[in-house]
C-alpha cells in the first residue's frame, strides 16, 4: 500500500486482504481484520454527506465487533457463540450488529457498481439505487423521505474523488477492486448466517 494512498485505494486494499482469507481453501474471516477494513469506510460514508447519520451508527456497530474480538476471533465463532448463548436475536447482539455492518459494506459496493456502469459525473443515481436496495426496506417513511430530499446535497464524482484524495485515472480501478473483494466477503457472511437455523431471520431483521 502506497504511503500517500487515497482513502478509496486504502479501503480496496484492506477488503482485498479480507477476501484472500475468504477465498482460501479453508475460508474464514478474522474479526479484527474485518474491523480494520470497516473502520476505513467511515470517511467514505461521511464524504457522502447524506449518510453522516448512518456513519455514526456504523462506527458504533464496528466498535461492538471490536469488543467481541476480546472473546472470539472469527466471524464463525462470533455467530456460534451468540447462538450458544441464545442471544443472537437480541437487539444489540454481536450477530445483529454484524448484519448491520454488512449492509453498509453492501451499499457502497452497489454504489460503486452503479458509478462504474453509468459513468458521468453525477452520483445521485448510484447512491439512490444503493440506498433503495439495501437500507430503504428497513427505514420508515420519514427517514426515506429525508434521505431522498438530501440527495441534492451529494457531491459530484469529481468532488468525491478530491475529498477522498483519489486520482481520477485510477479511481475506477480501485472501485472495481473494492466491488470484487467486498462481494466475496459479503457472500461468505451470507452463507455463514444461512447455514444456521436462525440465519435467514437474522439477515432480515432491522
Amino acid at each position: 500500500m502506497a504511503k500517500n494512498s487515497g482513502i478509496l485505494t486504502t479501503v480496496a486494499d484492506a477488503f482485498s486482504e479480507v477476501a484472500q482469507t475468504v477465498n482460501s481453501p479453508r475460508p474464514y474471516v478474522e474479526i479484527g481484520r474485518l474491523v480494520r477494513a470497516c473502520r476505513l469506510l467511515s470517511p467514505l460514508l461521511s464524504s457522502l454527506g447524506v449518510f453522516k447519520f448512518a456513519e455514526k451508527e456504523f462506527s458504533a456497530k464496528v466498535d461492538d465487533l471490536a469488543e467481541a474480538e476480546k472473546s472470539v476471533h472469527t466471524l464463525e465463532s462470533l455467530l456460534h457463540s451468540d447462538i450458544r448463548k441464545n442471544c443472537e436475536k437480541d437487539s444489540n447482539s454481536h450477530s445483529r450488529n454484524l448484519v448491520r455492518v454488512k449492509r453498509s459494506v453492501d451499499m457502497l459496493k452497489i454504489m460503486f457498481e452503479q458509478i462504474l456502469a453509468r459513468g458521468g459525473n453525477s452520483i445521485v443515481g448510484p447512491v439512490s439505487t444503493a440506498y433503495k436496495q439495501v437500507f430503504a426496506p428497513y427505514h420508515g417513511w420519514l427517514i426515506r423521505t429525508g434521505v431522498s430530499a438530501a440527495m441534492i446535497t451529494l457531491p459530484t464524482k469529481a468532488q468525491l474523488l478530491r475529498n477522498l484524495n483519489e486520482d481520477e485515472a485510477t479511481a475506477n480501478v480501485q472501485m472495481q477492486k473494492y466491488v470484487t473483494a467486498s462481494a466475496s466477503v459479503l457472500q461468505y457472511i451470507d452463507k455463514l448466517f444461512r447455514s444456521r437455523c436462525s440465519g435467514n431471520e437474522l439477515l432480515g431483521m432491522v
